[in-house]
């Protein structure tokens, strides 16, 4: 095992080593870590439901009435009412026939893909695709064809070229990137799905509590209910809680009960966790002050940093990144973001994002404060300064 030590210290000495933070208090605007007060700008608690006193209460009274653990898997002895009640309720806020709960995101992609596609079959798939969509065509062994991102014509060339290569034929793509937070053309991507024979299948991570009404996600966004065939989600970000979902039809959701292995092979989503997200979606359909929230606050940040020179790309979406391109310079920022100005923001470098396109990526929150987001935009300007990132 030598080896692993020559692995680390090549990272370290091309600087993509990133150390890992231990939080010690709830998820919120500022958090605890090493006993220090921090400005939390790097969560993906969009909506701060992660900690939100309604959500808290709902899971702790399901743990007091249906324990901590499911205790099986789906399809043995772990479904519990409270599964099913979320899956209804999943699939009328998405506007779909029916849903499938999964214990997360990376499991929903793992799991469905290779339910639909096999062998004998061609996904097309958007060339930055999150890792849990590439591992899920991995396992499928379905052929792949990769389009170029948001390149429409591309991926109707490819169709062209190979769509007769697969009896089934699966489009896939995520609905928000989550490094640059630009929005896929899905009105396009559908309606090649439609030309071509091709099922539509759309990874809306990032846009579930963000984009459309109340926070529904990218169909609703792009009013494409009954469009796309399968929706995939988490909890885990703006949700505030675990787990993740696909939504479709009921004959499709019920293969998937027959197919998906970590519905089969897994313990299900813990009931807490279930009655959590519950309460949250109820709090998004009565109210979308904090989905307005965020975007105030998301478009205050990215003007006062492009006002200061930096780069935050062409996000569409609260995603903020911050690219400085070399990575020992993004690691250095962090590094003195959180040393001398008590600003918790993580670097992103090479493999998560291309060589040379390294960034701090920030996320700010429904439950950051007009003060919170100057506080960190003066911090990004002397801590800039001071690297020659800003002139």
């Amino acid at each position: 095992m030598d080896w692993v030590s020559k692995e680390i210290n090549s990272l370290k000495e091309a600087g993509r080593y990133v150390p890992i933070r231990v939080l010690e208090s709830a998820q919120g605007a500022w958090v605890s870590i090493e006993k220090k007060k921090m400005l939390n700008m790097c969560s993906n608690n969009y909506l701060g439901l992660a900690n939100n006193e309604e959500v808290k209460k709902a899971a702790i009274e399901a743990i007091k009435e249906f324990g901590v653990g499911a205790g099986a898997v789906r399809s043995i002895a772990g479904t519990n009412s409270v599964h099913l009640e979320l899956e209804k309720k999943v699939a009328l806020f998405k506007h779909m026939g029916s849903s499938l709960v999964y214990q997360g995101g990376l499991l929903a992609n793992t799991g469905t893909i290779p339910s639909i596609v096999g062998k004998e079959d061609i996904v097309f798939s958007e060339e930055l695709n999150h890792a849990s969509i590439i591992d899920g065509v991995r396992l499928s062994s379905a052929k792949r064809a990769v389009f170029k991102h948001m390149d429409m014509k591309d991926l109707e060339k490819q169709l062209k070229e190979h769509r007769n290569e697969g009896k089934k034929a699966l489009i896939v793509t995520d609905g928000v990137f989550s490094m640059d937070g630009d929005i896929a053309p899905l009105p396009e991507i559908a309606e090649l799905g439609e030309k071509y024979s091709a099922m539509t299948y759309v990874d809306d991570a990032h846009g579930e509590g963000v984009l459309g009404s109340h926070g529904r996600g990218i169909v609703d966004h792009f009013n494409l209910a009954g469009k796309v065939d399968i929706e995939m989600g988490t909890f885990s970000k703006a949700i505030g809680s675990m787990g993740g979902f696909v939504a479709g039809d009921e004959q499709f959701v019920d293969l998937l009960k027959q197919r998906a292995r970590p519905f089969l092979f897994s313990s299900a989503l813990n009931v807490g966790d279930a009655a959590a997200v519950l309460k949250s979606i109820e709090i998004l359909e009565k109210d979308d002050s904090l989905v307005k929230k965020l975007w105030d606050n998301s478009e205050y940040l990215k003007k006062s940093l492009n006002d200061l020179g930096f780069n935050t790309g062409s996000s569409k979406t609260p995603i903020t990144p911050v690219i400085a391109g070399d990575e020992k310079k993004v690691v250095g920022l962090s590094r003195a973001l959180y040393s001398e100005e008590n600003v918790f923001a993580s670097p992103i470098v090479y493999p998560t994002v291309p060589m040379g396109t390294a960034r701090i990526r920030l996320m700010p929150s429904a439950v950051h404060s007009r003060e919170d987001l100057d506080y960190a935009v003066t911090a990004f300007e002397k801590q800039g300064k001071k690297l020659g990132i800003l002139k």
